[in-house]
C-alpha cells in the first residue's frame, strides 16, 4: 500500500474529509491573519494556494482582498471548492508537480505539511519548480512544514476516534525517510475493516528544503518555527515554515 500513490485514492474519500473535518479553524485562520500581517502584501496582490483542498486558507486571503488561485490534485476538494469561487477567487484540479501558470503570482503558499507526498526527488524537485515558475521575479513562497526533528520525538503510536458511527484507528511508525500514518476504517455494524490507507510524508530538513529551492532559484529568507511565526528552534519548534523569494 505504501508504494501506491496513497494520496489520489485517500484524499478523494470521504472518509479523508470525515476524519479531517475539524482540523483547528481557529488555528488555521489566526495562521493566516499573523501570515498575512507579516507579509503586508498590497490589497490585489496575486496569490497561489498549492494543494488548497477544499479552499478555506484561499477563501480567507480572498476575503483579505487578495487575488486567488487554489490548485489541488483531489476532484472531490476542487468540486466542493468551486462552490465559493467569485471574481477574486479561483480553483483548479492541477497535479503541482505539473506547471501551471508561469511568471504570475506576487504570493505562492502551501500550508499545513502539504508536501512530501510522493516517492522520489524529482518529483519533490518538480513541485519546487512549479511554484518557482509561477512566481514573478522577487515574488515570494511561504511553505509549511512539520519539523522533522520535534516530530520524530513527539509522535503519537496509536490511538482510536470515532465520528459520525465510523471508527478510525490509526497507527503511526517511522523509518530513516519517511512518517507514516496507516488509517484503518471500520463501522459501528460491521466490525471487519472496510477500508485501509497509509499517508507517508518524507522527512525534509530545513537543509533540504534549501537545497531544493535554491535549485530553483529561490532563496531562503526566514525560518520561523510555529504558528505565531516564533523563531525556529531544531528540536523544540513543532513547524518548520520557510519564506523564501525568487531571485
Amino acid at each position: 500500500m505504501a508504494d501506491k500513490a496513497w494520496y489520489k485514492d485517500w484524499f478523494n474519500s470521504p472518509y479523508y474529509h470525515l476524519l479531517y473535518q475539524h482540523r483547528d479553524e481557529d488555528e488555521a485562520n489566526q495562521f493566516i491573519q499573523t501570515l498575512i500581517s507579516y507579509l503586508k502584501p498590497p490589497k490585489g496582490s496575486l496569490m497561489l494556494d498549492v494543494a488548497c483542498g477544499k479552499g478555506r486558507h484561499s477563501i480567507a486571503m480572498a476575503d483579505m482582498g487578495f487575488e486567488v488561485t487554489g490548485i489541488d490534485l483531489s476532484a472531490a476538494s476542487i468540486a466542493a471548492a468551486k462552490l465559493q469561487e467569485t471574481d477574486q477567487l479561483h480553483f483548479y484540479q492541477h497535479d503541482m508537480r505539473l506547471p501551471f501558470w508561469v511568471n504570475y503570482y506576487q504570493y505562492a503558499f502551501n500550508f499545513f505539511t502539504s508536501f512530501g507526498y510522493f516517492k522520489t526527488r524529482r518529483e519533490h524537485d518538480n513541485t519546487i519548480r512549479t511554484i518557482a515558475q509561477s512566481l514573478q521575479k522577487n515574488g515570494l513562497f511561504v511553505i509549511d512544514y512539520l519539523n522533522v526533528h520535534f516530530a520524530e520525538q513527539h509522535e503519537e503510536k496509536t490511538f482510536t476516534t470515532s465520528i459520525d458511527d465510523v471508527n478510525f484507528h490509526i497507527t503511526k511508525w517511522q523509518d530513516e525517510d519517511h512518517f507514516f500514518k496507516q488509517i484503518q476504517i471500520t463501522d459501528s455494524e460491521n466490525k471487519t475493516p472496510r477500508h485501509l490507507y497509509t499517508e507517508r510524508v518524507a522527512k525534509f530538513s530545513l537543509g533540504d528544503f534549501n537545497d531544493m529551492l535554491a535549485y530553483q532559484g529561490m532563496q531562503i529568507e526566514e525560518v520561523f518555527g510555529n504558528y505565531q511565526l516564533g523563531n525556529y528552534d531544531i528540536k523544540n519548534s513543532p513547524r518548520l515554515i520557510i519564506l523564501a523569494r525568487k531571485k
